[in-house]
């Protein structure tokens, strides 16, 4: 799925050149102002994956406190300046954006910057599974799922304290899950490679619950765990 993306910026050129050099690298532009209110309200609405704020923004609220919302609703952000002097850096110290976007910039240079920062912030962010159990809708961070059961086309979640029927089959869900944290070991189980403490010649040990091991699939989850 490609990364959504919002513009945050009153230069129309500016504007125009991200699009195009994201447009170019798999990105979608879902919508821009040059207004923060209108922004921020569009962001809630819109839900994109990133935004690029310029720190500079000419309306009644700033690029910086647009930042600091983005901040609460854990939206990450790129910032837009042709401003790196001290007084400018002091200003943006206590908000966290993936990096700054320094104007004047390259359609190359823009491209380059945003693939590494967001690549570093995917593999810092955490990985969720979102289902629906007994009609309420779960987010789970994956690291709490210590594995997956079949129940004829429904699956079980277990974490260490809870265990959530969905009406979702196997095959499914687990297509859901991070391929390298998470490994097949039956034809009816799905485990959590980092919650496994032993494994038998059947049987696959999660702390203290044990799950069987189908025999074809022993080599590849001990190849995974070396």
């Amino acid at each position: 799925m490609p990364v959504r993306v919002y513009i945050v910026e009153d230069e129309p050129l500016i504007v125009a050149t991200i699009e195009t050099a994201l447009k170019k690298s798999g990105y979608t532009v879902v919508g821009d102002s040059d207004n923060a209110a209108d922004a921020l309200r569009e962001i809630r609405l819109f839900l994109p994956d990133l935004v690029f704020i310029d720190i500079r923004l000419e309306s009644e609220i700033s690029g910086i406190e647009v930042a600091h919302q983005l901040d609460k609703l854990k939206v990450p952000y790129f910032y837009l300046t042709s401003q790196t002097d001290p007084h400018t850096l002091q200003r943006v110290k206590n908000t966290n954006p993936l990096g700054y976007i320094v104007k004047p910039f390259t359609e190359a240079g823009l491209r380059s910057s945003v693939e590494v920062g967001w690549n570093n912030y995917r593999k810092s962010e955490p990985e969720y599974v979102v289902f629906t159990s007994d009609g309420i809708r779960h987010r789970l961070n994956q690291e709490q799922v210590i594995y997956l059961k079949a129940f004829d086309n429904y699956c079980y979640v277990f974490t260490e304290t809870d265990q959530y029927l969905v009406p979702k089959t196997l095959k499914y869900l687990s297509s859901k899950l991070n391929p390298e944290r998470f490994c097949k070991i039956h034809r009816s189980y799905w485990v959590n490679i980092s919650h496994i403490s032993s494994v038998g010649n059947t049987a696959v040990w999660l702390g203290e619950t044990e799950v069987p091991l189908a025999h074809n699939f022993k080599e590849i989850l001990l190849t995974r765990l070396q």
